[in-house]
């Protein structure tokens, strides 16, 4: 049995003298056993408040143990707030304890005739910022469920190949990768990035136009309040990304939502609605969520009222590389450089591209391409808000351009993303035929569904809001089309993710939706009446 030792309760002149007993068979430190004797007398009320204590070298001699440990002790509290000091006088009780200051104050009864609360708000900004919902439910699991859109295919990702790469850059000692980094970004990866993009997607720029950011998100954040300010007009699309609308929101922009259809964002209505606007959001690759492409008699027309008017127009290249049918047009960008080259003027387009679709989400690496008077403006953006991404992981990323993954992963996951595409026609024809009819697509990891039975029971809810409820009943994610809208779309659909599913995982999901709209379908059933 460990044996313990008291100190005997005197009280000498120089101070109030505790009962502290310490157990040397215990494995915390004896500066931590007199710690909490201590702390646990002060709130108890054994040593009241004021109370002085003896000094550490008499508490050190009467208790039969190192000054040291009775310093660390009593330094242990005053620094939790329990013990206070008095210049010449000694070490002191507190008059209230660290538990008393953080009890909320008692609420006082308002006024008689009411006054404005003095609690903290949120700013106007603030509160439309926060109704702008932009991610998914939370799960507790990362199992793929279907069909929650924007999800890539991170089962065929080349994790050993990435892995082996990252390991690299840290068997190397790098000192540069553990100090700040230049926030336009890690040189080598700003050229490997111009030089793929310039191949791939047909970008003039050079590697000092290229700022690299955490993903195609944080980009948009830093452009927007670098060129829209406070009540600024800005064209979105509509339906279209919500992460957009909820970062101008951010920029105090005043939004201005202008329809989609086949041929992509309306630009003759766009005008109509607001010439004067200092800003355009599009997806003219493949629009999120409609998949419509911008046509090339749009792009000209956008362009030319983006120069007309003095307007900025920001590319979201939005899974502009899985095309299935057709060559793709060549970014906007490439419009807009060829424009400038031929009759003058000013850049009018700034690109934003991101490897969150094309790699892997938690990457958290994308970029922007502006023009070169836009650089200094934004690489200063860049610093204010977080510096620099990581190094390393920029390094690993150049490696795998440059070495070739990054391409010969991209030719892999295309042909992976047609054949969930045609997994997806298949299975919803046999499972739900008649109820759901998948719109044509070209390109992209989504389709809209139409439903058949337009209105649910309840007044005004579409049918796609009821069966994106029931789904979620079935463990799918079932996002209705009107979730993307400012106005009120003619007709609702499903918007239906497949890219991070294999064909088992699909044909699963297309039974569990054909039972989730079975049961809005009974229950949309008038019932009959006695």
């Amino acid at each position: 049995m460990a044996r313990k030792r008291h100190g005997r309760p005197r009280r000498p002149p120089g101070g109030q003298l505790p009962l502290i007993a310490t157990d040397s068979g215990s494995d915390l430190p004896l500066y931590e056993q007199i710690c909490r004797e201590l702390r646990e007398q002060v709130i108890a009320g054994r040593l009241r408040a004021g109370t002085r204590l003896a000094s550490t070298r008499t508490l050190a001699v009467e208790l039969g143990l190192s000054r040291f440990t009775l310093v660390s002790a009593v330094e242990r509290l005053l620094a939790e707030g329990y013990l206070t000091t008095r210049r010449g006088s000694g070490t002191f009780v507190v008059d209230i304890l660290p538990e008393q200051r953080m009890r909320p104050a008692a609420v006082r009864p308002k006024p008689a005739g009411g006054s404005r609360s003095t609690a903290p708000t949120l700013s106007t900004r603030g509160r439309a910022l926060s109704a702008v919902v932009i991610t998914g439910p939370r799960l507790e699991t990362n199992e793929p469920r279907p069909f929650r859109p924007r999800r890539p295919a991170l089962d065929v990702f080349p994790l050993r190949v990435w892995a082996r790469l990252v390991r690299g850059q840290w068997k190397t000692y790098r000192h540069q990768y553990l100090d700040y980094g230049d926030p336009a970004g890690y040189r080598p990866l700003r050229q490997a990035i111009a030089e793929h993009i310039g191949v791939a997607r047909g970008v003039r720029c050079e590697p000092d136009q290229v700022i690299v950011t955490s993903g195609a998100q944080q980009a948009f954040d830093l452009l927007f309040r670098l060129v829209v300010d406070p009540g600024d007009k800005v064209w979105i699309e509509d339906p279209g990304y919500l992460d957009v609308r909820g970062a101008l929101i951010g920029a105090g922009a005043n939004v201005v939502p202008v329809p989609v259809d086949a041929d992509g964002i309306d630009v003759a209505e766009g005008i109509r609605r607001a010439p004067d606007a200092r800003l355009a959001v599009v997806s003219p690759s493949h629009q999120y969520p409609t998949g419509a492409t911008l046509s090339a008699a749009r792009r000209g027309a956008l362009l030319e009222w983006a120069r007309h008017a003095g307007a900025w127009v920001i590319e979201d290249d939005y899974d502009s590389y899985f095309r299935y049918r057709g060559r793709p047009f060549s970014a906007l960008q490439r419009f807009d450089e060829d424009g400038v080259a031929a009759h003058g003027g000013d850049r009018r387009v700034l690109y934003v591209g991101t490897f969150s679709k094309t790699m892997f989400p938690s990457l958290r690496l994308g970029f922007c391409i502006v023009p070169p008077t836009l650089v200094d403006a934004v690489a200063n953006a860049r610093a204010i808000a977080d510096r620099n991404s990581p190094i390393a992981d920029q390094a690993a990323l150049a490696a795998f351009i440059a070495d070739g993954h990054y391409d010969r992963h991209l030719r892999r996951v295309r042909l992976v993303y047609q054949e969930r595409h045609d997994a997806m026609r298949f299975y919803f024809r046999k499972a739900l035929d008649g109820m759901v009819s998948l719109a044509p697509t070209m390109a992209g990891t989504h389709m809209i569904g139409w439903l058949r039975q337009a209105r649910s029971r309840r007044a005004g809810e579409s049918a796609a809001i009821a069966v994106s409820r029931a789904a979620a009943a079935e463990n799918l994610v079932v996002f209705p089309l009107s979730r993307y809208t400012l106005e009120q779309p003619r007709h609702d659909g499903l918007v239906l993710g497949y890219g991070g599913l294999t064909p088992r995982r699909i044909a699963a999901g297309a039974e569990s939706l054909a039972r989730a709209i079975d049961r809005v379908r009974r229950a949309r059933q008038p019932r009959p009446r006695p």
